[in-house]
């Protein structure tokens, strides 16, 4: 069964969008994840797997092989997730992914805390099988590629995170808004100019201490807060 609206990474119409899946397992669970997990796409992830885990009795599994892009966005989800799930008393673990989440995972070291012992290479098997794709063991990735290049990468995104917070908060304060609400004008802005989300949130936060905010921004931040005014019964 579908868990969340599928969520397109702007700039990029070539793009899969993030799509999320339910099949009965008998690890419990099981959810099969596809397209592009990122800054945009995260919260998506975050409501559906929450979802999936708040109709599970024992805890929920991953199926990534379909997960094409993975930045540190997914794995702050995953680790959120894993502390909810752990509150009660339940667990996530990861069946099967691909090498764009095995890389990241074994990089920051957090691949353990997803693996169960005894039971990670058969279930990564059937959840692949399930799913109708190719999974990679969680063993045998190549992970023989220059990783300095990934550890740029991760820690730009790092860094982009806290501006990108900032911003959802003063569109928070500005408009009465909710985080989620906050974040799909984000979202908005940069899909409809074409702009990267950290440029558009730095725009924001700059027009707080009175920079000047672009008129293109401004029209878009109007439009999609009219928007989520008027239909929230559609949210």
């Amino acid at each position: 069964m579908p868990l969340a609206p599928p969520v397109r990474p702007p700039g990029d119409g070539g793009t899969p969008p993030l799509k999320l899946e339910t099949h009965p397992s008998d690890h419990g669970t099981l959810v099969v994840v596809s397209g592009a997990i990122d800054l945009v796409t995260e919260q998506a992830l975050h409501n559906g797997l929450r979802q999936a885990l708040a109709h599970s009795d024992r805890g929920i599994g991953l199926d990534l092989t379909g997960v094409d892009f993975c930045d540190c966005s997914g794995l702050n989800v995953l680790l959120r997730l894993r502390r909810h799930a752990l509150d009660e008393s339940k667990i996530i673990t990861i069946r099967a992914a691909g090498t764009a989440v095995l890389r990241l995972l074994s990089l920051t070291g957090t691949l353990p805390l997803f693996t169960a012992t005894g039971e990670t290479e058969e279930a990564g098997a059937e959840a692949g099988a399930e799913a109708g794709a190719e999974p990679v063991s969680l063993g045998e990735a190549d992970l023989d590629q220059d990783l300095r290049i990934e550890v740029v990468q991760l820690r730009r995104a790092m860094q982009t995170r806290p501006v990108i917070d900032l911003a959802r908060g003063v569109l928070m304060a500005s408009f009465g808004l909710s985080a989620d609400d906050a974040w799909q004008v984000l979202v908005s802005v940069s899909q409809n100019t074409n702009t990267k989300l950290h440029e558009v949130a730095d725009s924001l936060v700059g027009a707080v201490t009175g920079d000047d905010l672009p008129e293109s921004f401004q029209d878009q931040i109007a439009e999609t807060v009219t928007r989520l005014r008027a239909a929230p019964e559609d949210r």
